[in-house]
Formats: structure tokens, sequence, C-alpha cells
């Protein structure tokens, strides 16, 4: 039996029972789209939660209250307690630092804000301009905060684009009063639309100098102080600078957290890189049960196919051209199964992309590549029983249908 032959009479296998066929080839179709479904939403997350500190700035490193116990950059550490308070004067002093660019002390809270007879509850942040700069945010009218400093105050305040559309309307809000607290500023300028990065809706919030901030919330200690090195090169030394400098000031002790956005970004990415392969895993399941489905089935084939079996043996048919053709059937049913689950899973993943345009849904090649090879090779395990039943089988007795 030549290779050709034993190609023709699988196919040929396969159309004749089209019903199995086709409950053989859904079973496979469905793990390989479930894995390509699964790991899209894990490269999702993945890519949204990058995406979110990447959008903080370039070349960040964040100065936190409190010494993490931990080794490298643990998310939690961004909503870490207070053990000492970090100061204004902290923040000048690592200013000095060559290798810091810009340096910018953030104090947060919550308080009322107030026009006329409109008030909402909304975020305040404390500030220096340093801050935009850093953040890269971009103006939609007026200044941020011009002729602030750390030292020196001024009654002034910027708001995000929502908050303007809701305390001022369609009135022209640059130099209006606006109530802050128990404190009056006047807007200075307007963010230009944002949405939300890390935390923080642009597009919901209040800006006002950082000493004023401290004085509406009784706050002397800041609640971060977010710097930017002069390059990517010299992260890891304004880290060590700051670290130093403030250790120094606070009687040699290392009461601080100092991480670095490429640290952050690190983490989470081994993080969401092992809750995709987790998620992958999971859903490869699938094709082992759909091999199992494949053997069952091929088994039940086998005793269907036993005249045919015997008239093979008869003609010559070695117990090796029997096994090549039983698992060759079972490799077909495999490979057009995995690749049927492909072409859906990517319709679906297409389909998540247009009802969630927010995420990025891309499976991983690896994913594509792995769900492939391994259905092939479930197929091919699988199948190798039902030959090996099959090849094993007394040509006369078959011969007879027994």
């Amino acid at each position: 039996m030549r290779v050709l032959d034993c190609n023709k009479m699988a196919g040929g296998a396969l159309v004749r029972y089209p019903g199995r066929t086709f409950m053989m080839l859904l079973a496979t179709a469905i793990g390989v789209a479930a894995v390509l479904v699964l790991t899209s939403l894990g490269e999702a997350a993945r890519r949204f939660v990058t995406d979110e500190f990447q959008s903080l700035g370039t070349h960040l490193v964040i100065v936190i209250p409190g010494r993490s116990e931990t080794s490298g950059a643990n998310p939690a550490m961004m909503i870490a307690e207070t053990p000492r308070d970090l100061t204004l004067d902290d923040a000048r002093a690592v200013l000095r630092s060559p290798h810091v660019a810009r340096l910018a002390p953030v104090v947060v809270g919550a308080a009322s804000v107030s026009r006329g007879s409109l008030e909402r509850e909304i975020s305040v942040i404390g500030t220096t301009p340093e801050f935009r700069k850093i953040r890269e945010w971009r103006m939609r009218l007026g200044e941020f905060l011009p002729n602030v400093t750390m030292e020196r105050g001024a009654p002034l305040c910027v708001i995000g684009a929502k908050v303007r559309t809701e305390i001022f309307g369609t009135d022209p809000p640059l130099g209006q009063w606006l109530r802050v607290g128990d404190r009056r500023c006047r807007v200075s300028g307007v963010l230009a639309p944002e949405g939300t990065s890390v935390m923080i809706d642009v597009n919901e919030v209040v800006i006002i100098p950082v000493i004023d901030a401290q004085a509406l919330f009784n706050s002397p200690g800041l609640f971060r102080i977010v710097l930017q090195a002069t390059s990517r090169e010299a992260m890891p030394l304004a880290q060590a600078d700051a670290k130093r400098i403030i250790a120094e000031r606070h009687y040699g002790e290392e009461d601080v957290t100092v991480i670095t956005q490429d640290a952050v970004l690190s983490t989470f990415d081994g993080i969401f890189g092992t809750l995709t392969m987790a998620l992958g895993g999971i859903a490869a399941i699938s094709l082992v049960v759909a091999g199992v489905l494949i053997m069952n089935v091929m088994l039940v084939a086998v005793s269907q196919r036993t005249a045919e079996v015997g008239l093979l043996k008869a003609l010559g048919a070695t117990r090796r051209q029997i096994i090549a053709l039983f698992l060759t059937e079972a490799f077909f049913l495999a490979a057009l199964g995995a690749l049927v689950g492909l072409l859906l899973g990517y319709g679906i993943v297409a389909a998540m992309r247009v009802f969630y345009d927010t995420l990025d849904f891309v499976p991983p090649l690896w994913a594509a590549a792995g769900a492939l090879l391994v259905a092939m090779a479930c197929g091919i395990f699988f199948g190798i029983l039902p030959a090996r039943r099959a090849a094993d089988l007394d040509p006369i007795q078959a011969l007879m249908g027994r």
C-alpha cells in the first residue's frame, strides 16, 4: 500500500461517515478556539496594564513613603501605608541629583468643588507645573499652574474636561473662580480629555498648588514624589540617589520605597505572562478531551469496519500498513479540526475587538502554534489504540464480520 493510497483511503473514510467526522472535528475545533480566546484575554489584560503605566510618562522613578521588606516591585506598594512623612524638603534634596531631570511632589485627596449652586465631590491633586511635563498631559485651554513652585503657591487651579462641562457648562472657564473645599481658586487651565490613567480619571480632577493642597487637607506629608530621570540608563542611578538622599535626611534610616517604571512594567509582564500561559493550559485540557473522543469514536469505527480490515489483510496489507491507515485518519481529523478551530478562534477574537474596542485582543503566535501542534499530537496519540486493535484483527475472522 503506497502512501498516496493510504491517504486516499483515510480521506474516503472521513467522507463516508460525515456525522462521526463532524463530531470529532467540532470537539477539536472548540478546544483550539478556546486556547486562542483565553490567551487573547490574558494578552489584552497585559497590554492594557502596560499601556496604563507607560501613559505615566517616560523614565519615571516613584518615591513612596514606607519601606518594602520584599525584593522587586510589588504592585501593592502603590497603596502602601505611610509610617514616616515625605516632605517638600525631601523633594528639594532629591532634585539636586544630577540624574534627575524633573521632579514633582504629589498630594492627593478628595474635596467638594462648587460654583454657585453647582457642587460635587471630586479628586484633588496638589503638585507643581513639572507634574504635567512628567505625565505628558496636554492642555485644552490656558496654562498649568503658572508661576507656581514648591516654595510658592497661588489661588489657581487646573480642571479636567468633565469638571469644566459639569461646573461651567458652556461658560468660558478661564479666569473664573472655583471653590475647592474651604478655599477659592481661579481657573488657569483646562486639561485635554485623556481618560483614566492608573486609577486617576484625568477628566474628573482638580489640580492645585502642592502647598495649598497640604493646607487644604492639613497634611504636611506628601503622597508621592514623582521624578523623571535624565535617560533610561540613568533610572537606576536616580533610584539609588533618591534612596541615599532621603536616608541621609531621615537619620540614616531607609524608610521609603523607590521603584522605577521599568520594574513595575516587568513585574506586571511576568504576572500576566504567567496568567496567559495558565489560561492556555486550562483551555488545552479540552484538546485532550477531544483526543479521548477521537479514540472512542475510532474504536467504534474499528468494529464497524471489521470486514474492510479483513479484506485489506487478505489482499496482503501488513500490520504496519493497517496501523498507518488508521493513524493517518486520526491525523486528518485532528489537523482539520485544528484548522477549523483556528478560523473559529480568530473569528471570535475579531468579534471581541468590535464589541470591546478598548482592549487589544490578539492571540499570541505561540498559542496558535501550540494549539495546532497539541491538537495533532493528541489526535495521533489517542489514535494509536484503535489502530493497534484494527491491526491485531484476524483476517479470516474479520472477513466473517467477527
